[in-house]
């Protein structure tokens, strides 16, 4: 059965995207008013597996099909960014099984799709600290990031062992540690300088973030860089995402006034 998202726009009508087919909502985009930026907070694999009575772990396993599917969605409509949170610092204390399976198929998913993504202009990116990956993991993660795309049309973040707060904490002691060299001056040290040293430097900040499974929080997201980020949160587990849901996030994006705390 088809869920209702919750936006967090004001004065937009929804009504009309209920209900709608997946041709109906793609031919209502305006190509020209795409979200350049969308981050995705994929949430929900576990519920949608325990609500079918499976192991936790066929939650993750069913949520790459939902991923090769966002991502082809946004290559193919022209967003030129697209950040996915993959595993949080805090997914560490989850069941040690779990997190195994978990650093297993992302290896797998690397090996797998990989090539044809590279093939289709995707460049592959990894925010996050490596530095807590297995071993395994890191050295694989190595070598997929060496491949690129000719013509990179998506490019693809994925945050790995990511929190916000780390971020921020790690931007301030590599700028804290140039301004120590003489590399930066104090009185130079802006919002653009500080987010040169963040994982994200080169990027845009998202203009969209989903979040699916319902929760109505960013857990530590990109905290820097969602300042003034649209917010779209679906009941959808992330399993289940298709195209018709970023279709619909991204169309209700549309509708909306971004001010930037302006009036």
């Amino acid at each position: 059965m088809h869920k209702t998202p919750v936006s967090f726009s004001s004065g937009v009508d929804r009504v009309q995207l209920n209900g709608a087919g997946e041709e109906q909502l793609l031919a209502a985009i305006d190509r020209q008013r795409l979200p350049v930026h969308v981050a995705i907070i994929m949430d929900g694999n576990g519920r949608w597996a325990t609500r079918r009575s499976l192991p936790r772990v066929e939650g993750h396993r069913a949520g790459v099909g939902a991923l090769r599917e966002t991502v082809e969605a946004c290559g193919q409509l022209g967003v030129r960014y697209l950040t996915v949170y993959a595993f949080s610092t805090e997914n560490w204390e989850r069941p040690e099984q779990e997190v195994g399976f978990l650093m297993d198929l992302l290896m797998t998913v690397v090996e797998q799709e990989l090539p044809r993504l590279v093939d289709n202009g995707v460049g592959l990116r990894v925010i996050g600290d490596m530095s807590r990956l297995p071993a395994r993991v890191r050295e694989r993660l190595t070598e997929a990031l060496k491949m690129r795309p000719r013509e990179e049309k998506l490019g693809l973040s994925v945050a790995l062992n990511y929190g916000g707060r780390a971020e921020i904490a790690r931007a301030a002691r590599l700028l804290a540690h140039d301004v120590v060299a003489g590399k930066v001056r104090l009185e130079d040290i802006d919002e653009a300088a500080f987010s040169s040293y963040l994982y994200t430097a080169g990027l845009p900040d998202p203009d969209l973030v989903i979040r699916t499974g319902g929760e109505h929080r960013i857990s530590n997201f990109l905290l820097w860089q969602l300042a003034y980020s649209e917010l779209w949160i679906t009941p959808v587990y992330w399993p289940d995402f298709r195209r018709v849901h970023l279709y619909e996030a991204i169309l209700d994006y549309q509708r909306r006034q971004r001010r930037f705390g302006r009036i």
